[in-house]
Parts: structure tokens; C-alpha cells; sequence
């Protein structure tokens, strides 16, 4: 049995499809193809489903990012700390502001910023933490906040990189609300999927909004009147309407998420791959409010389980094969093998399994079973 690894046109069935067609001709009626009454009506809803006051819309999750450093007043000379395993657009972000990202490792069962390391990277120069909700999981802003600003001897501000975590919760507040902004993707494969590319920022904070809205429109707040220099990151429609029409199932696809979560640990663990300090697998934690954009799991086998599930038709991939103080773009900031070992070592174990909502029980037992195959037939060979 085949188990693709994503399957875009699960949350497009045929009744989507059509909603979205007609909203699409309502933007043709009325012309207004960039940030029209759709953006303003989706960032309405963005922000009640989150429960942070202001979502701003924009031209994809990167520029999201930008937005976000850009009204945290973020910019040249100043240091931004960033984990060094997670997306590049964390780190570009920084880069593309002028700022200088200080790789920091992370925590080996979380994959999150490891506040100690943060501390330790800290400096009189560290203005923010870009702090990554990474593969759907929140993270725990207290202690990273308590660390960094106890190393700064001064308040460093927050910035969140929510990319993966629409819809993932934490005890103390919001996802999108804890730091001073935050920055979101849609990109199609998220959770909330546009049908090109498209992403939103969020803050707490009524003036924060108002200046990403006069960045994201070339700084100006009247039209050929320009405040400072921003961008051209406005928001498309069409993007808009088809968000609108996904967001009312977000909450049953990522429950969905989390049921094959649970399915996954019960069929690992009932297999002997997992749940004790021997097995050859570590699987991700099932904390409450965790979104699973992504399920991950850990094998020193991992290039070798890939091989053998890809060939079998079984879907799976790589998020991220090198970290970022290794990335040849970064090399001026003199990184190295052997800096941040955690984070070097995440990206030769990692393997993302599919858990889209779509995956079937049944294909979810067909991927454990060829896992459990690898283990019994090649993985004794190569040892």
C-alpha cells in the first residue's frame, strides 16, 4: 500500500473547491485583487481564532518574519538570537533586516531554543530571540525570556516565528500573542494551506499593528506618502478567500493531526521500536496544544530507513538536513562542525512521517510495519 507523504487535495475536496470558486468570482466582480475586503475580513477571523487582537496579512510566511523584526525595531548592529535547527526564513529574516543571527543550539527532545545555550550566546548586542514554534510544538517563552534577559542584564524582545503552529496552544497565552510580534505561513502545505503562497503577522500591540500594515505598503500610511522605507508585501485576494474558506475546518484537521499522533506512539510502541531508553526510535511528545504540522521522529538509521520506506512507496522526508551556522550563506559567521552538537546531530537523525489529516489508520499500520521490516531485516546487517 502506497502512504504519501502529503496530500494537497485532502483539505481541496470537491465543495472547497467550489466555495473557493465563488468567492474568486465575487474578486472578479468587484476588482479588488490586492488586500480587498477578503484580506481585512480573514485577518478578522485570524484573530478571533487565535485570541491575539491584530493579524496583519501579507504576501507569505518569510515576509511575515520581516514584518515582524522590522516593528520590533530590529535592524543593523543588533544581534538576534536563532535556532540553528529550523527553517532558513528564521535566520533570512534576520539577515534581510540587517541584523546579524547568532545560532544558538537546541533542547534534544523538544527541538526548541534551549534557553542555557541562549544565554550562554547572549551578548550587549542581542536585541530579540526569534523563537521557533517548530513543527506545530509551542514553545516555552518563560524560561527563554528569564534566561536571556537575566545574560542581557536588560529586557530583549520576542519575536515569534509561528510558521508551523496555527492552531497549537500553550498555558501561558496564545501562540502569536507571547512575544511582541510573531510571524505566520500559509504556505499550501501548512496546516492552514493557501493555494499559492501567502502568510500573516500577529501582535498585542495597536501601534506594533499599525506600523507592520504601513510597512507591508511600502511604509506609507496614505498612498504616495511614505513614513520610512518598507515593502511591497501586500496580501492577494484570491489567497485570502481560499484561507477563508479552510480556516472554519482547522480545528477538526489539526484534532485529526493529533489522532494519528496518538495512533503512531500506540503502534511504535506496540511494535518494541519505542518507549524505552533502547529502542531505535525517539518519537515526538504528545503535549497538550501541540499542532503537529509535522510528526517527527529520531533514528541514528535514518538515511538507511529512508532509503527503504521511499522504496516500498511509503512517504517521508528530511526537515532539516543541515543546520543554519553551517549553511555556506552564513559561513562569514565563522560556524562550525562541532559548535552547536545537538542541532548538528537532530539533522542527521530526523525523518518526518506523513500526518496530514488524511492518512488512514490502516495507512499509518503499513508505514509502522515496514519501519518494524528495517529493523528486523537491515538495520542487524549494517551493524
Amino acid at each position: 500500500m502506497a502512504v504519501p507523504f502529503f496530500d494537497i487535495h485532502y483539505n481541496l475536496d470537491e465543495d472547497t473547491q467550489q466555495r473557493i470558486l465563488a468567492r474568486w468570482q465575487g474578486i472578479l466582480a468587484h476588482g479588488g485583487f490586492v488586500n480587498g475586503p477578503e484580506v481585512r475580513e480573514l485577518e478578522a477571523a485570524l484573530a478571533e481564532f487565535l485570541g491575539v487582537p491584530y493579524v496583519i496579512g501579507c504576501s507569505n510566511g518569510s515576509d511575515a518574519l520581516v514584518l515582524a523584526l522590522r516593528a520590533a525595531d530590529i535592524g543593523p548592529g543588533d544581534e538576534v538570537l536563532v535556532p540553528a535547527f529550523t527553517f532558513f526564513a528564521s535566520a533570512g529574516a534576520v539577515a534581510r533586516v540587517g541584523a546579524t543571527p547568532v545560532f544558538v543550539d537546541i533542547d534534544p527532545v523538544t527541538f526548541l531554543m534551549d534557553p542555557a545555550d541562549a544565554a550562554k550566546r547572549t551578548t550587549s548586542k542581542t536585541k530579540a530571540a526569534m523563537v521557533v514554534h517548530l513543527y506545530g510544538r509551542a514553545a516555552d517563552l518563560g524560561p527563554i525570556r528569564k534566561a536571556i534577559n537575566a545574560a542581557a542584564g536588560h529586557e530583549v524582545a520576542i519575536v515569534e516565528d509561528a510558521a508551523q503552529a496555527i492552531g497549537a496552544s500553550h498555558p501561558d497565552g496564545p501562540v502569536g500573542g507571547l512575544g511582541i510580534t510573531s510571524g505566520w505561513s500559509c504556505f499550501p502545505t501548512k496546516n492552514l494551506g493557501a493555494t499559492g503562497d501567502a502568510g500573516f503577522a500577529s501582535t498585542a500591540d495597536a501601534k506594533v499593528a499599525e506600523r507592520m500594515r504601513r510597512l507591508r505598503e511600502h511604509g506609507g500610511g496614505r498612498q504616495y506618502y511614505h513614513d520610512e522605507v518598507g515593502y511591497n508585501f501586500r496580501m492577494s485576494s484570491l489567497q485570502a478567500a481560499g484561507l477563508l474558506e479552510q480556516l472554519p475546518r482547522l480545528t477538526e484537521f489539526n484534532a485529526a493531526r493529533a489522532v494519528g499522533a496518538e495512533h503512531y506512539e500506540q503502534l511504535f510502541t506496540a511494535a518494541g521500536l519505542a518507549g524505552s531508553a533502547d529502542s531505535p526510535l525517539q518519537l515526538p511528545e504528545r503535549t497538550p496544544g501541540h499542532a503537529f504540522h509535522q510528526y517527527v521522529i529520531r533514528s541514528s538509521e535514518r538515511d538507511a530507513l529512508r532509503t527503504y520506506l521511499q522504496e516500498r512507496q511509503i512517504g517521508c522526508a528530511v526537515y532539516y538536513p543541515l543546520a543554519l551556522h553551517l549553511q555556506p550563506c552564513f559561513a562569514f559567521l565563522g560556524g562550525q562542525v562541532g559548535d552547536l552538537p545537538h542541532s548538528e546531530r537532530a539533522t542527521a537523525e530526523v525523518l518526518a512521517l506523513p500526518i496530514y489529516p488524511g492518512v488512514t489508520p490502516a495507512q499509518r499500520e503499513e508505514l509502522v510495519a515496514a519501519v518494524a521490516g528495517f529493523y528486523a531485516d537491515v538495520a542487524p546487517s549494517r551493524s
